[in-house]
């Protein structure tokens, strides 16, 4: 179980909103989100309600403003808790969609997908284990999408707007 606090204005002040997991729509709840403290377990929130637009990762500590958690604006409309996921961490990347072209193993993080596999994109992916951040810059910059266990056809499926993929990382602080 984790537990997350929403405030309305910088520095924890303002009304205020707990959620012990998920929330699909904050809108009402909230007219806006300046600051979080993360308690326990560690989150995604989004920017739009039903899991959609800008994502952020947040694991336990405090945000006292939303430029800490890499957010351009102070609007947070739902969450989703990360579950742990028993297991090694495993993933197959593919330079095409629906699983084409060169396929890559990653069991570890990845500071530069350039670097390591000489490609930009990633258009498809098999997550065998582990929750992971695909990162739109190298060392772990930019939009950021999470990718748990399943199959992923096209970028698309994970929320990206492109395939460009520049660091992966895996998520390890529950």
């Amino acid at each position: 179980m984790g537990k997350i606090i929403f405030y309305e204005d910088k520095d924890y002040g303002g009304r205020h909103f707990e959620c012990n997991g998920d929330c699909t729509d904050m809108l009402g709840l909230l007219s806006r989100c300046n600051s979080i403290k993360v308690t326990c377990g560690c989150f995604m929130i989004y920017e739009k309600p039903n899991y959609t637009g800008h994502q952020y990762y947040l694991c336990r500590g405090e945000y006292p403003d939303y430029s800490r958690w890499m957010g351009t604006n102070d609007n947070i409309n739902s969450c989703h808790i990360i579950s742990s996921v028993p297991g090694s961490y495993n993933m197959r990347l593919f330079e095409r969609i629906e699983y084409g072209g060169q396929i890559m193993d990653l069991v570890d993080d990845c500071p530069s997908v350039m670097d390591r596999f000489h490609i930009n994109d990633i258009f498809s992916c098999n997550v065998i284990g582990g929750n992971w951040l695909f990162y739109e810059h190298q060392n772990y910059g930019g939009r950021m999408y999470l990718i748990k266990p399943g199959y992923y056809r096209r970028f698309s499926e994970w929320g990206g707007r492109s395939a460009r993929v520049g660091s992966i990382r895996r998520i390890m602080d529950y």
